[in-house]
């Protein structure tokens, strides 16, 4: 097993020069270094010149993605009794305020988001130390606080995801998957890419985007020309 990892990294490094790639070239290379045997996932990292500790330099927005992300988003609907039915037909994979309490007690499901109505956020508190740290709580920022709920669960299960810059100015995004067509992943992280662009904040001075780098699941990552994205 290890002989076999070992020989396909060679291949990837032997794939993969020095030079930045345009996105046409990045897209057919990311399918080629990937030996998994599985459908990995193609993902984006995008290091901003901002300064995070400034609040209003702090980017973070969603965007809908053309061709979705190609893997199933576990959504939590924290909803009032009434709208129970609508979200379900939405698509939540769960729903109701009972998963608060199930939640305090420790409940393990895997969920990826949580979208709650402005009318029970009063309600989390007792939550947000458990929710917080694992990025669950609902924001209105991040559009996970709705008025209408289930319009935003069709959003986010038809390709919306959420971005948010880490610590360190970098932006990670998972954008699609191998099997992917080779222009549905373009057209995604050319949509993706306008998004971070459009969010730029006015206080952010000299360059905005410093690297852009593709990879897939244990594969190496490939840099990306950001001189193709408005840079100003």
């Amino acid at each position: 097993m290890s002989n076999k990892l070992t020989k396909n990294r060679k291949k990837i490094i032997e794939k993969i020069s020095k030079k930045k790639y345009s996105l046409e070239e990045a897209t057919v290379l990311i399918k080629e270094i990937n030996f998994v045997k599985f459908d990995a996932s193609v993902d984006i990292c995008v290091h901003l010149g901002v300064d995070v500790r400034v609040p209003n330099q702090i980017v973070r927005g969603t965007v809908q993605l053309p061709h979705g992300i190609g893997k199933k988003v576990y959504v939590l609907a924290l909803v009032t009794k009434d709208k129970e039915l609508e979200v379900k037909e939405a698509g939540a994979d769960y729903v109701g305020l009972h998963y608060i309490e199930k939640i305090k007690s420790g409940w393990k499901n895997h969920i990826d988001i949580i979208i709650a109505m402005p009318s029970i956020m009063n309600q989390l508190g007792s939550i947000a130390k458990i929710l917080g740290p694992k990025g669950l709580m609902p924001n209105p920022k991040m559009d996970t606080v709705s008025i209408d709920p289930a319009k935003s669960i069709k959003e986010i299960k038809s390709g919306k995801i959420f971005f948010k810059t880490d610590r360190y100015g970098i932006i990670h995004a998972s954008i699609g998957r191998v099997s992917f067509f080779h222009q549905h992943l373009l057209d995604n992280i050319k949509v993706f890419m306008k998004k971070i662009v459009h969010n730029k904040p006015s206080s952010s001075k000299g360059t905005y985007i410093k690297s852009i780098y593709l990879s897939t699941t244990m594969s190496n990552s490939i840099p990306l020309d950001s001189k193709i994205f408005v840079n100003k």
